[in-house]
């Protein structure tokens, strides 16, 4: 298996994969591609796909170096190189470095361009992605790495309502849940709440042949009019409709979605707005933690959502978890009311 990368300004230097996922076929995606719900049940794409992290030499300077690599179907990918580490781990926005790249024969081949303009290339060997130099000798490594959130799994807080712990549905308007007990997208909460804490654990799809909004998509609605964006936007620039923007609102500080596939949460704080004789003389204000690292911090919110259960803003309003025909999963969902 290769994949040739082409890049701009530094070394190619990836990490650890190890392919030996089994093709399957996947249900489709509104689309007609390939959609895959279960991590047991992906495409040979998907090992390759992932978050890698190691040092590089440039410039006669240590650097450390996170790739992410996507895939994007049919053994081709993209790759989003950030020097200093990883989106909310060492990277300092903006610089980065954009390339694409594409299996061939049977090894995982790379190639780049440092930035003197010199041909890099490299490969992935005994589960590492190894940068080579002009002689084919190692350069440097990078080690696949998982990251998990810090909060995945949390426990409620005193005086906290449990939403959904993969017991039943009661009290969830639309409610499925999945054989495994999982809740599946398209609920909305019969109660109403006001100012609150939100822990939220959803899960994205993998549809490595969708781009946009037709890629992993859901959305958190608070108070049933304000949304959370989510979508696999693992590697894209971290747009207001991406994962963790505020749509039509705000887009994240930074993009922390992981890899889809992997379990990834959203801690809200959520201030309602405020309104005197009918009339709105505050908006709604939003924290948004997203796998742990702060993407927004009490940032106004003018106005509702399309596409919420509620079509003005009050000081209430429900949980919504929306359904735009992907296969999003949730778990662990619970609310700390603040009044």
């Amino acid at each position: 298996m290769s994949v040739t990368f082409c890049l701009q300004r530094i070394p190619v230097i990836l990490a650890s994969v190890g392919i030996a996922a089994t093709a399957l076929v996947a249900p489709a995606a509104p689309t007609g591609n390939p959609v895959y719900a279960d991590p047991a049940q992906v495409d040979e794409d998907f090992s390759v796909q992932g978050e890698y992290v190691g040092e590089i030499v440039t410039d006669g300077q240590p650097l450390m170096l996170g790739v992410q690599v996507v895939a994007e179907g049919d053994g081709t990918f993209a790759l989003v190189a950030y020097p200093g580490g990883l989106p909310g781990a060492g990277w300092a926005a903006p610089e980065k470095i954009v390339g694409k790249g594409r299996r061939e024969g049977g090894r995982v081949v790379f190639e780049g361009v440092d930035r003197g303009g010199v041909t890099r290339s490299g490969e992935i060997r005994d589960g590492k992605l190894v940068a080579l130099n002009a002689d084919g000798q190692p350069l440097a490594t990078l080690t696949k790495v998982t990251r998990t959130s810090p909060t995945l799994g949390k426990e409620p807080p005193e005086g906290a309502i449990r939403i959904f712990e993969g017991k039943g549905t009661t009290g969830l308007a639309g409610g499925r849940m999945t054989e495994d007990g999982l809740l599946m997208e398209g609920v909305t909460t019969e109660r109403e709440f006001g100012d609150a804490t939100w822990h939220i654990e959803f899960r994205l799809p993998y549809q490595p042949k969708d781009r946009g909004q037709a890629r992993g998509n859901s959305g958190a609605y608070l108070l049933g009019s304000y949304e959370v964006q989510m979508l696999d936007s693992f590697g894209l620039e971290g747009r207001d409709n991406e994962c963790g923007g505020i749509y039509k609102a705000a887009p994240p500080t930074v993009n922390m979605c992981l890899p889809p596939l992997s379990w990834q949460t959203y801690d809200i704080d959520v201030t309602a707005p405020k309104f005197e004789n009918g009339a709105k003389v505050a908006n709604a204000r939003m924290t948004v933690r997203h796998n742990g690292v702060l993407i927004h911090d009490q940032v106004e919110i003018p106005g509702g959502t399309p596409g919420g259960p509620k079509k003005m803003e009050g000081p209430t309003g429900p949980l919504f978890l929306q359904n735009h025909g992907n296969p999003v999963r949730y778990r662990n969902i619970w609310v700390l009311p603040k009044s």
